[in-house]
């Protein structure tokens, strides 16, 4: 592996820290623009923006509506990878300061968007520019892109079209930004959604022993996938699956009738050991001691368009994915946090799910995590992170790409 020189690292830091005030406005004028329900086109354009003002050689939408960028045209392909959408800001009188403009206290930028995941944006175009610009990331060896998608509805689509229909390039490595508190992170759960169906009979609710209420025909699933949970399987590194109930919508044509329809919907988290067929199973077998066995178990399905119209129908199956330690691709990031942080990161897992379901989980491209913020304060009224780790991390994207120089 290469290893960065003194100065190398100490011109790279100062000029990290030259571009400081343009790297935080920056951030804060992405997070100022909504991007909720995946609504990207006018925060995706703000980032072509800053990445053109830098001399990217290319910043383009591509055909589902994420924006790209691209340094270089190398063979060795590098995606950074980060999800510029984000969840709604849910009861805004929860929020004691405006979700979009944002507060800074005591250096921490509190804003929709913060933590997860606009916080790595900044530092991934800035620290692309400064490779190319210092020469640790050679145009004629790598090709470097920035994607910036749509992420937070389901996991894994947005890069699935990149390299399927957008450019079409098979990444040799992929950076993904969500928060990972300054860690170099290596792995995650997998997830699949299913719903269960009850089908009943409409009647008045004064004469509901006429009808055949849906609900009461889930109870008894509902009370075994609750029972399931404490018996799931346990991985060392990734940690334990679970299984929860996560929703239910009714069937009714009055609140004073007997409903003729019932769905609930499930959340499974999987680690290694579970399958896609093994999930199903556990909750058919759930289903079929329930004295119901009409009930209906599916799998869940995307397939909703993109704010462009594009669409991608997948089954909603996220596999579970780690990289080992002495892998090249971790052992190289565990190497660039000592070289430009002065100690080495510690390595970790996210507790929930990321595009590496698609990028390392399907793909098995090599994929590693890092950035700025606590995955605790993602989707939450403090939604926050710390202003000096976004400058920071800049660094960090800006000097991977050396020490994976062959």
């Amino acid at each position: 592996m290469i290893q960065l020189t003194k100065n190398q690292t100490d011109r790279l830091n100062a000029r990290v820290e030259a571009q400081r005030a343009e790297i935080i406005r920056f951030m804060r004028e992405i997070c100022a623009i909504p991007s909720m329900e995946s609504q990207l086109r006018d925060v995706g354009e703000r980032c072509a923006k800053e990445m053109r003002g830098l001399g990217f050689d290319e910043a383009r939408f591509d055909v589902m509506g994420n924006i790209v960028g691209r340094i270089g045209n190398g063979p060795r392909h590098i995606v950074f990878d980060s999800h510029i959408d984000t969840v709604g800001i849910g009861d805004r009188s929860q929020w004691d300061h405006d979700p979009f403009e944002g507060v800074v206290r005591d250096g921490i930028l509190f804003a929709r968007g913060a933590c997860d995941e606009k916080g790595s944006t900044p530092g991934m175009i800035y620290g692309m520019a400064l490779a190319r610009d210092l020469r640790l990331l050679d145009p004629s060896v790598w090709t470097a892109w920035y994607f910036g998608n749509m992420e937070e509805w389901c996991d894994g689509i947005a890069p699935n079209s990149f390299v399927v229909n957008d450019p079409g390039i098979r990444p040799d490595f992929v950076v993904i930004g969500e928060p990972t508190r300054m860690q170099v992170y290596r792995g995650h759960k997998g997830r699949v959604e299913m719903k269960i169906t009850a089908k009943g009979r409409s009647a008045h609710a004064a004469s509901n022993y006429l009808g055949d209420n849906a609900i009461y025909k889930l109870l008894t699933t509902i009370a075994g996938i609750r029972d399931l949970d404490p018996q799931l399987r346990s991985h060392e590194f990734l940690g334990k699956g679970t299984i929860t109930v996560s929703d239910m919508k009714v069937s009714t044509v009055s609140i004073n009738a007997v409903p003729d329809e019932a769905t609930i919907y499930i959340d499974r988290r999987v680690t290694f050991g579970d399958t896609l067929e093994s999930a199903l199973a556990e909750v058919q077998a759930i289903i079929d001691k329930s004295g119901f066995p009409a009930l209906k178990l599916e799998m869940l399905q995307y397939d909703e368009p993109s704010y462009t119209g594009f669409k991608m129908v997948l089954d909603k199956y996220f596999p579970a994915w780690a990289l080992e330690e002495s892998h090249p691709l971790v052992r190289a990031a565990v190497a660039t946090t000592a070289a430009v942080f002065g100690a080495p990161a510690q390595t970790g897992k996210w507790n929930f799910s990321t595009n590496g379901a698609y990028w390392a989980g399907k793909a098995n491209i090599p994929s590693i995590g890092f950035g700025p913020g606590d995955e605790v304060h993602a989707h939450t009224v403090i939604d926050q992170v710390s202003l000096d780790d976004v400058v920071r991390a800049t660094s960090f994207y800006a000097a991977l790409p050396a020490l994976l120089a062959e």
